[in-house]
């Protein structure tokens, strides 16, 4: 693997951060506070290309390699992650699902808009009683001659209350996994009712929704690919989906490492910058290392992603440790800006905020280690 970035891959990274640290940083702070991101940053993001990474120009996209993609990603991550995930899950688990699985009639319908921003999607598979065990929902899809009859519930759905459109996975056969379908569903449907839940620890600017199913109706047309394949696509949805979370955390360290060295060269005590003291030190280099094995480990899956080789086991690999890396590079860089930390004067502890949340969701740390374990040992620890 060459570690080269192209010329394009650095214009657009400086491309992404300059127009970041002008639209999104500045805003950061007062997004979180009030728990909205301004939605006008949207179509601001789809002009500059960041819904379109990785889809077609033929579908509006501009196109790009997955190397791209988690620059993208990483630069989002730095600046604010509730943006990252705004775009990361319209375009990348909606939108790549739509663009590997969808009929060419689906693809025309949604995709140019998610591609420029204009339109969102989100990713009903959460339910109430079903997070890791997610082969197991309880939503339900009844066909009723030529259409389907969609009743359930979801949860923690993000982009849930802004989105147009909804991929939701519901039962339409046997228990288990291999009964379960994936379904576009318009959200203004009748029947169709989302709810957004505040209060969130991080990401407190992105749309989070519950959404519910009251026998919202959509064609036959509407459904992806093959009844009884959602949970499977859902699965390869998400495998690629860790790559962006690897990529955006990877993009929280890098932040924090920068927040941590700029503050520990301006702040005094004993008469010297913070930066002269060996623990500040140690905890800059430990900074900076999760930052940079990180980022090679989302780029290692990148890598295999763009040259079709199989790359499940190394997104679990990066996903895993660059969010718990994130957790601790947040409490490092807190640490090191001591009571300023605490407040959000300073982006660290939003940082730390936001972190918490990539542990858990498109796969808890603990579903990645038993990820990995079936590919080291190929015994499966689930039940």
């Amino acid at each position: 693997m060459d570690l080269t970035l192209t010329e394009d891959q650095i214009g657009f990274r400086k491309l992404a951060r300059e127009f970041l640290d002008n639209e999104v940083v500045p805003y950061r702070a007062e997004w979180d506070r009030r728990e909205a991101v301004d939605t006008a940053i949207i179509p601001k993001l789809g002009e500059i290309g960041f819904f379109g990474l990785t889809i077609p120009e033929e579908y509006g996209g501009i196109g790009g390699d997955y190397i791209t993609y988690c620059i993208g990603m990483e630069e989002l991550g730095r600046a604010d992650s509730a943006v990252r995930g705004i775009v990361s899950v319209s375009m990348g688990l909606f939108g790549k699902i739509v663009l590997e699985h969808g009929t060419e009639a689906q693809k025309q319908e949604w995709l140019p808009g998610i591609a420029t921003g204009t339109k969102l999607g989100c990713f009903g598979l959460t339910e109430p009683d079903t997070g890791s065990d997610a082969g197991n929902l309880k939503t339900r899809a009844v066909r009723d001659g030529d259409d389907y009859l969609i009743t359930g519930s979801k949860i923690f759905i993000t982009n849930g209350t802004w989105a147009d459109v909804c991929l939701v996975f519901a039962r339409t056969g046997e228990p288990g996994p291999k009964g379960v379908s994936a379904f576009l569903v318009p959200t203004d449907a009748p029947g169709f009712t989302r709810t957004e839940i505040h209060g969130k620890l991080g990401l407190r600017g992105q749309a989070t929704a519950e959404l519910g199913f009251d026998n919202v109706r959509v064609p036959a047309d509407a459904l992806v690919g093959e009844e009884g394949e959602g949970f499977k696509l859902a699965m390869k949805s998400l495998d690629k989906g860790r790559v962006s979370v690897g990529a955006g955390c990877t993009g929280i360290i890098q932040g924090c490492l920068e927040a941590v060295v700029a503050y520990s060269k301006e702040r005094q005590q004993f008469g010297r910058p913070l930066a002269s003291f060996q623990m500040i030190q140690d905890m800059i280099a430990e900074i900076s290392i999760d930052a940079d094995a990180a980022r090679l480990l989302t780029w290692r899956a990148a890598d295999l992603i763009e040259r079709g080789i199989p790359f499940a086991t190394e997104a679990s690999k990066a996903k895993y440790f660059a969010s718990e890396a994130a957790v601790k590079a947040a409490n490092l860089a807190i640490q090191a800006f001591g009571g300023y930390g605490y407040v959000d004067e300073y982006p660290v502890q939003k940082y730390m905020r936001d972190a918490r949340v990539m542990t858990l969701y498109e796969g808890t740390s603990q579903i990645q280690k038993l990820l990995i374990g079936r590919a080291e040992t190929g015994i499966s620890a689930f039940l």
